[in-house]
């Protein structure tokens, strides 16, 4: 099949393929005479394999490894473990995060709705909120005063 015809049945888009081709997560493909490239359904199933594992927040070294791994005809479901195992801890991390970001931004929306709204200058309304966010990571208001935590 030509190139635009495994990025139809893959959903990965052509420039992507050639990509791969490119780190060698595919091997280059055999050429026809006109030099178009000529993938075989093993490619297509590989590259299947790559899209989902990529979909999972695979990193590209993780899935090279877990192919090479495979193509050496040893398995690679210790590798592909050990990938799961650092997405896992990736992905809590992140949450973290998220829920460390929901708490300031509720923080900062719950100090700011008792500010002014109209301080032209910036000094004592929300926006000041900001660039004291800024610059300590907290802020709290305390007797209409803003002072770091």
């Amino acid at each position: 099949m030509l190139i635009h015809d495994l990025a139809k049945q893959t959903g990965v888009p052509a420039k992507t393929i050639r990509y791969y081709e490119s780190i060698k997560l595919l091997p280059r493909p055999e050429r026809a005479a006109n030099n178009y490239r000529q993938y075989a359904p093993a490619e297509a199933e590989r590259l299947r394999f790559i899209a989902s594992a990529r979909s999972l927040g695979f990193s590209l070294d993780d899935v090279a490894e877990i192919l090479a791994a495979r193509d050496k005809g040893l398995a690679p479901c210790q590798r592909v473990l050990d990938a799961v195992d650092r997405r896992l801890t990736d992905v809590d991390r992140r949450i973290a995060d998220l829920l460390t970001l929901r708490d300031s931004l509720r923080q900062l929306r719950s100090e700011g709705a008792i500010l002014p709204r109209d301080d032209v200058q910036g000094e004592h309304c929300v926006c000041y909120l900001l660039k004291a966010y800024r610059d300590s990571g907290h802020v709290a208001i305390q007797r209409g005063e803003l002072f770091d935590d």
